[in-house]
């Protein structure tokens, strides 16, 4: 996780953490202090829920990206090979010439 998502996640167990020591001392009784802490155990959860869609949507599109990113740079590396192998092929077929010719010259 990046700096920032453990920051928020920091920040979300920390309002937890107080909100349920700031319930416990607090003078209700018991079932309204139960009713609390479930309430705000349901608030953290969601929370973190949220912060974890927020951070799966975050490397979701990072991978998009840099999956979109290799496919151009694969595309670009073919199309160099291609560009390097037509090259070749026309050295070659010079080449080729050049000796029938030497060949042609000797045979007379």
């Amino acid at each position: 996780m990046s700096n920032k998502s453990n920051a928020i996640a920091a920040v979300i167990a920390g309002a937890a953490i107080g909100a349920a020591i700031g319930i416990l001392f607090a003078p209700d009784k018991g079932s309204k202090t139960r009713a609390k802490l479930k309430e705000g155990l349901d608030d953290a959860s969601n929370n973190l829920k949220d912060s974890i869609s927020a951070s799966s949507e975050v490397l979701r599109e990072k991978f998009t990206s840099a999956t979109q990113g290799l496919d151009g740079t694969f595309d670009e590396l073919l199309s160099n090979v291609s560009h390097k192998t037509e090259e070749v092929i026309t050295f070659l077929e010079s080449k080729l010439a050049d000796l029938k010719a030497q060949n042609a010259k000797l045979q007379k």
